[in-house]
């Protein structure tokens, strides 16, 4: 990966992630490698069995596209841990025993969105939910936001109540990039498993729901039924 970094490109990344002062990804460092590629380099490594100490270690590497990679490696390790002919469901919680001792190093959008449904989700399909409800009401954005994404498992699975109980939750949070989760994880439970459940979360809720949220929640609605619940919105 240092070997493939790119300057030019640690630019770019650097500003699409607001690695700026006051920006949410303040204080990361780019080197400047594409998911695109990461995910090539990545290959060999998915199943040669690293031990999950060694990975927990890398980590906490300051450079933003190390935590990618070993984010990607333990989502795909969770996965192959859920499949029939590969089921390991002891791998599946130690990965996410470390995910969830691991949360201060997962602190940009896209290291949650590769990870949390696939590890996080995965692991709660058949177990109680209380960590999601700890996770949503931590004063660490990420935090909150991986209590989000990680039910999109669970919508996958056709499991929807705790996505509207927490979306519900958020209705009054600060930040921008939990209104756009949240709206998305309702846009999906909607389209996925529960319309009618969208539905009535959107008729109790959208005159209090921030703007992002309520468009991205409703953006599968047919036209007549979106412009009913902007005119509602905030």
């Amino acid at each position: 990966m240092d070997e493939a970094a790119d300057p030019a490109i640690a630019e770019v990344l650097a500003r699409y992630f607001q690695v700026k002062p006051g920006g949410y990804g303040e204080g990361d460092l780019m080197i400047g490698v594409k998911l695109s590629t990461l995910r090539i380099l990545l290959k060999p490594y998915l199943r040669a069995g690293l031990p999950l100490p060694a990975i927990e270690k890398a980590l906490a590497s300051p450079v933003h596209e190390h935590r990618l990679a070993i984010l990607c490696l333990l989502a795909d390790r969770a996965g192959r841990a859920l499949k029939p002919r590969t089921a390991n469901p002891a791998e599946l919680t130690a990965i996410y025993e470390l995910y969830l001792r691991s949360t201060k190093y997962i602190d940009n959008w896209d290291l949650v969105d590769c990870s949390a449904p696939e590890i996080v989700g995965a692991e709660l399909l058949d177990q109680p939910r209380d960590v999601l409800y700890q996770l949503i009401a931590s004063s660490n954005l990420w935090e909150r936001r991986i209590a989000l994404v990680a039910t999109y498992k669970l919508i996958r699975n056709g499991q929807t109540d705790d996505t509207f109980a927490l979306a519900e939750r958020v209705l009054n949070d600060p930040e921008d990039l939990i209104h756009k989760a949240s709206g998305w994880m309702l846009r999906e439970a909607g389209k996925h498993t529960a319309p009618d459940a969208l539905r009535a979360f959107l008729d109790a809720h959208a005159t209090q729901m921030p703007r992002t949220m309520l468009r991205y929640s409703i953006e599968r609605l047919p036209a007549e039924t979106r412009r009913h619940y902007l005119q509602l919105g905030k």
